[in-house]
């Protein structure tokens, strides 16, 4: 034995994925992009959600606010407060359906995250 030994580290020592384990997780993603295979009218439809979920609340409380003005006369502008109260529901009403629809795209279980690997 003359042999000297290297010591690379292989793929799993160092932390990094094996050439086979990242053409392996690339196919899995694009299988699960296949089967979430959204259109455009979903992604239409979804403007179209988070436009209405802005508008509604907002138009709400200027009708309110004007009504509000109309029957109690003062020194406020309940038209003014009670569209920005809208505009402010409807804005986090939309943050909120955003957020869900993201963390349902990212939510998809992969092989790595339900514990297949070693």
């Amino acid at each position: 034995m003359t042999g000297r030994t290297t010591n690379k580290p292989s793929g799993r020592a160092s932390g990094k994925p094996t050439l086979a384990e990242q053409i392996g997780n690339k196919a899995a993603r694009k299988l699960r992009a296949r089967r979430n295979d959204t259109s455009v009218w979903f992604g239409l439809g979804m403007m179209g959600l988070i436009g209405w979920s802005v508008v509604v609340p907002t138009l709400l409380g200027a009708a309110l606010g004007l009504w509000l003005d109309q029957r109690f006369t003062g020194g406020r502008s309940w038209t003014l407060a009670l569209l920005m109260a809208g505009l402010t529901t409807g804005c986090l009403n939309a943050w909120h359906w955003v957020s869900r629809e993201d963390q349902a795209m990212h939510d998809t279980p992969d092989d790595e995250e339900e514990g297949n690997h070693e």
